[in-house]
C-alpha cells in the first residue's frame, strides 16, 4: 500500500469525510452554501471546484523546521476554502479575479494571468498569497513535464476562518488551498508530499523563508493524529496523543505579522542560524570556504558537534555551542574575521537575507544554536514519551514539562515571545495547565496549553476571567467572539478537494 504522503489529495463529492457529522457538518454546509451564492453573485457563474486546507497548532518543535529538524504539529478544525472557476479558452477576459467572502476587509484583487509575474513585496495585498500558489503550480507542473497550455483566466473566491496573525498558519492554509484548487481546476493531482514541498517553496515568493512544517501538516494531516514531520525528504508519521489530555489554543491578541516583520524577526533568525552553523563548522575544523558552501543549516554541522561532545562523554551538540560560540552578540566584523568573507557576499543570492543584514545590528549565534539543538531533542523526547508505557498521569506530566522547557527556550534563547504571550502562558500554568508554550513563529499569536480533559471548560473560563475579560472591557475584542480566540482542539484532517 502507498505511504500516506505518496497518495494524491483526496477528492470528495460530499462534506462528511472531512467535516464529520452533527453541528460541525451543518456549519460547513452553511459555509459552502454561502460561498456558492457569493460566487454566483460576484462572477455570474458557479465554481467548478473547491479545495480546503486547515490551519495547525505546533505542539513542540519551534523554529527548527528550516534548520532541517523534525517537528510535531496537528491540524486544527479551522480551515481556508478556495472556490475556483477556470475560464474557457475562448473567454476574452484573461485575468485572475480573487474575491473574499469577507469583502469588507479583503476587497477584490485582480492580477494578470502570467505565471512568471513578480509579486510586489513592498505593496502587501491579501491576494498575493493566492499568486504564490499560482506561481508554485506552474513551476511544479512544468518541472514534471505537464503540458500547462497557455494561461487562462480564473475566478476565485476565498473563505478563511483560521485567525490571521495567530501563529496557526493562516498563510499556509491559504497558499495550500489555493495551490490545490488551481491544480484541481486544471484536472491535475500530485502526491501530498510533492504538494507540501511545492507550497513550502512557493511561499518564498511572499518573502518568508518558510521551513515547511505548516504546509506539510496542512496537506498531510489525518483525523485523530498529530504528525511527526521529517524533512529531506518530507514524510509524516502518525502520533497518537494520550487519552485524558486536551490541547487548548489561546490567542494573545498580539498579531504576528510574519511577512511584514520578516527582516527583523523570522528571517533574521534564519540568517543567525546559518551564521551559527558556518562559525561552528569552521571552529570544528572545516575550511571557511567549505563551511560557507556546505553549512546551510545547524543540522549540517550537528555531526561535528556530536563528535566533539563524544570526546566529553556526551552526545549533546549544545556542548559544542557552549565551547565555540560566545554568549555575547557578534558584530558583522566579528563573524567576517572568522569566515574571511563579507556577510553580503555569503548571502548575495538571497534578497530576503540581504534585507536582514541591512536591518541587523548584531547576531546572537550562541543562543539561537542552543535553542535549535535543544528543541530538536525535545521533539524526539515528546514522541518517545507518547510511545512509552508510562501511566497516563505520568505521561501527561512529562509532556507538559517538555512544553514548558520549549517555551523557556523560545522566550529566553530565541527571543520570539512578547509581553502578551508571557502573560498568557503564566496564566495558563497558574490555572492548571500541565504545560504551556507559545506556538507558531511567535512575536504574538497563540499559546498552546496541555490540560486534563475533564477540566477544559473550567480552564477556558479561568482564561476568560484572568486574561480576556480586561481586553473585552477595553473593547479589544467582542465578548461574543471569544470562541474564536480560545478553544480546545482535537487533531483534524488535512487538505481535500470537493467536486459536487
Amino acid at each position: 500500500m502507498a505511504k500516506h504522503e505518496e497518495l494524491p489529495v483526496p477528492i470528495y463529492s460530499t462534506l462528511d469525510p472531512v467535516y464529520g457529522d452533527g453541528s460541525q457538518l451543518e456549519e460547513a454546509q452553511l459555509r459552502f452554501d454561502k460561498i456558492k451564492s457569493k460566487f454566483l453573485e460576484v462572477f455570474g457563474h458557479s465554481p467548478h471546484v473547491f479545495a480546503r486546507s486547515p490551519g495547525r497548532v505546533n505542539l513542540i518543535g519551534e523554529h527548527i523546521d528550516y534548520e532541517g529538524y523534525s517537528v510535531l504539529p496537528m491540524a486544527i478544525r479551522q480551515d481556508t476554502i478556495v472556490a475556483v472557476r477556470k475560464h474557457d479558452a475562448g473567454e476574452s477576459e484573461k485575468q485572475l479575479r480573487i474575491a473574499n467572502l469577507n469583502d469588507a476587509n479583503y476587497p477584490m484583487c485582480t492580477y494578470p494571468v502570467n505565471p512568471d509575474q513578480e509579486i510586489d513585496l513592498k505593496n502587501h495585498k491579501w491576494g498575493h498569497y493566492f499568486i504564490c500558489g499560482y506561481k508554485g503550480y506552474y513551476e511544479h507542473a512544468k518541472s514534471k513535464g505537464v503540458d500547462v497550455g497557455s494561461p487562462v483566466g480564473l475566478d476565485v473566491l476565498v473563505d478563511g476562518i483560521v485567525p490571521t496573525g495567530s501563529g496557526l498558519s493562516s498563510s499556509a492554509a491559504f497558499v495550500c488551498s489555493s495551490t490545490i484548487a488551481i491544480m484541481a481546476a486544471f484536472g491535475v493531482n500530485f502526491p501530498k508530499k510533492e504538494i507540501a514541498q511545492l507550497t513550502c517553496d512557493c511561499e518564498r515568493h511572499i518573502g518568508t523563508q518558510s521551513g515547511g512544517m505548516d504546509q506539510a501538516i496542512s496537506v498531510m494531516a489525518k483525523t485523530g493524529f498529530a504528525e511527526l514531520i521529517d524533512f529531506n525528504p518530507i514524510r509524516a508519521t502518525d502520533v497518537q496523543l494520550p487519552a485524558g489530555g486536551s490541547f487548548v489554543i489561546a490567542h494573545s491578541l498580539a498579531e504576528s505579522q510574519k511577512a511584514v516583520t520578516a527582516a527583523t524577526n523570522y528571517n533574521n533568525r534564519v540568517v543567525e542560524c546559518r551564521l551559527g552553523s558556518i562559525v561552528l563548522g569552521i571552529k570544528l575544523g572545516m575550511k571557511p570556504e567549505e563551511a560557507i558552501s556546505k553549512a546551510k543549516t545547524l543540522s549540517d554541522v550537528e555531526g561535528l558537534c556530536v563528535s566533539f561532545a563524544s570526546s566529553r562523554a556526551s552526545s549533546d551538540p549544545v556542548l559544542a555551542v557552549k565551547e565555540f560560540l560566545k554568549e555575547e552578540p557578534y558584530t558583522a566584523e566579528d563573524i567576517e574575521k572568522i569566515t574571511n568573507q563579507s556577510l553580503q557576499s555569503i548571502f548575495s543570492n538571497s534578497p530576503t537575507s540581504l534585507d536582514v543584514l541591512n536591518a541587523a545590528k548584531h547576531y546572537k549565534l550562541h543562543q539561537r544554536a542552543a535553542h535549535v539543538y535543544s528543541e530538536a531533542r525535545r521533539v524526539h523526547a515528546f514522541k518517545e514519551t507518547v510511545s512509552s508505557n508510562l501511566s497516563g498521569e505520568d505521561m501527561l506530566k512529562k509532556l507538559g514539562d517538555l512544553m514548558n522547557e520549549s517555551h523557556y527556550s523560545c522566550s529566553v534563547l530565541y527571543e520570539c515571545s512578547c509581553p502578551e504571550l508571557e502573560e498568557l502562558v503564566k496564566i495558563c500554568r497558574d490555572n492548571g495547565a500541565l504545560g504551556a508554550r507559545l506556538t507558531g513563529a511567535g512575536w504574538g499569536g497563540c499559546a498552546v496549553a496541555l490540560v486534563k480533559e475533564n477540566v477544559v471548560p473550567q480552564f477556558i473560563l479561568n482564561l476568560k476571567e484572568h486574561f480576556y475579560q480586561s481586553r473585552i472591557d477595553r473593547g479589544v475584542i467582542n465578548k461574543n467572539d471569544l470562541g474564536l480566540y480560545v478553544f480546545a482542539s482535537k487533531p483534524s484532517s488535512g487538505s481535500a478537494i470537493f467536486k459536487f
